[in-house]
Formats: structure tokens, C-alpha cells, sequence
């Protein structure tokens, strides 16, 4: 199983979180928001900042904004600045590689362009994307037949 780590997980809520709100947020009201406790809120915010992807600033107004539009940062970016980059086995990783196969493994090419493909499936979806209210499965449907009825 392909899994991402809680903490990756957790910061593409709150990019999200900041990509909807189009202002600035603290720790606490991102953590009183999203459920994620707090301390775990002011580390994320704090390796997104180091990543580029926030900026703060102090006082009664501040608080962390995104750095660039939220179209123009990707869920790549979001998990590679926690999680570093994107590597589905040792073969794809920059990482010293312990796999004793590799000097006779013919897949290490092809994990190279799967890896690629994940890779690039994540950088083609932006904050703004993903920070779009959606209705809840089969909302749209049952809408539609209480209109319908109604009329």
C-alpha cells in the first residue's frame, strides 16, 4: 500500500484550509477549524513557511497566508515540503539505495516513469482545485427531485 504520512495529509487540509479562506490564520484558529492539534499545526505551518509556500507576519492581524496564488501550488509541492520528494521505492530515491538487486533489476527504469507519473499526477492539482466546496455524494441528485416535486 502507497501511503502518505499523517503530517503530509494533514497539511494538504490546511493549505486547503488557507487556499478557501483567501486570509490570514493563525495556529490556533486552523487548529480549532480543522481538528488537527495544534502543536502539530504550528510544526506544518512552520515547514511550509521554510518551503516557500506561506508567509507570516506578527501582530493582532497576523498570521500565515499562502505565499503564491493558490492555483500556482500543487499538492506535490504541499507533500514534498514534509514528506521531501515524492519516491515510491528505494530505486527513485536520491536516498543511498539498499537494494541488492539493483545491478540485475530490470524494473528500476519503470519505477523511475511510474514514480514520474504519480509524481505529475500531483503536481497537476492546485489548492484552488482542491479547495472548491463540493456537495456531498448524491446531494445534487436529491436536490433536483425536490425541485422537481415542489414544482
Amino acid at each position: 500500500m502507497i501511503r502518505l504520512t499523517n503530517l503530509a495529509d494533514y497539511a494538504v487540509v490546511l493549505m486547503s484550509e488557507l487556499a478557501r479562506t483567501d486570509r490570514r490564520a493563525n495556529a490556533s484558529d486552523l487548529a480549532q477549524g480543522s481538528g488537527i492539534p495544534e502543536p502539530t499545526v504550528s510544526k506544518i505551518l512552520g515547514q511550509m513557511k521554510r518551503a516557500g509556500l506561506l508567509v507570516s507576519s506578527r501582530g493582532v492581524k497576523g498570521g500565515f497566508a499562502l505565499a503564491r496564488p493558490a492555483g500556482d501550488i500543487t499538492v506535490a509541492d504541499v507533500i514534498e515540503a514534509v514528506d521531501g520528494p515524492i519516491a515510491l521505492t528505494n530505486c527513485v530515491s536520491t536516498a543511498e539505495r539498499e537494494c541488492t538487486l539493483e545491478p540485475v533489476c530490470s524494473m528500476a527504469v519503470h519505477w523511475q516513469t511510474i514514480n514520474e507519473a504519480v509524481r505529475g499526477a500531483l503536481a497537476g492539482i492546485s489548492l484552488k482545485e482542491i479547495s472548491k466546496p463540493v456537495s456531498p455524494p448524491g446531494f445534487v441528485e436529491a436536490a433536483a427531485r425536490v425541485t422537481e416535486q415542489a414544482d
